[in-house]
């Protein structure tokens, strides 16, 4: 099996916002892939992210399709749940690499789960934290 690679809320958001039609297939095509690798992973925050980006007016997507990605993409994923010590390590890195808050809950996420690869748009492309490299794939590609 593959090294794990976090993937990040915004790559499920444009799998599933068809207003950028490249970005969105770039999005699906490197979830298959981490799929059937078996090595893309998530954490609670990405769950809870997606759900309230896609139910806003924007995307507006039925709960009943939100419930099948929950299902079938996001849960089989799902591999970090926080706790107090992981919330100490995020502030700690939030405020060594200036990061928001939100991107060190991340960032502390991947590193916990000892990825090499952290896929977001979000993040400076091939910034390194804790070992893992943050990766855009709308500007790298596929790796």
């Amino acid at each position: 099996m593959a090294a794990p690679s976090f993937v990040d809320t915004n790559i499920f958001v444009y799998a599933q916002d068809g207003r950028d039609k490249d970005k969105r297939e770039t999005a699906a095509q490197l979830l298959r892939n981490l799929t059937t690798q078996g090595s893309g992973v998530i954490s609670t925050q990405v769950v809870q992210e997606l759900c309230s980006i896609c139910l806003k007016p924007e995307i507006n997507l039925p709960h009943s399709e939100l419930l099948m990605i929950l299902r079938a993409a996001l849960y089989p994923m799902l591999k970090h749940t926080p706790n107090f010590e992981f919330y100490t390590r995020a502030l700690r890195l939030q405020a060594e690499e200036s990061l928001s808050f939100y991107d060190a809950l991340i960032v502390q996420a991947a590193i916990d789960l000892g990825c090499q690869t952290l896929y977001s748009e979000d993040l400076p492309a091939g910034q390194t934290y804790g070992g893992v490299t943050a990766v855009d794939p709308f500007k790298s590609g596929l790796e």
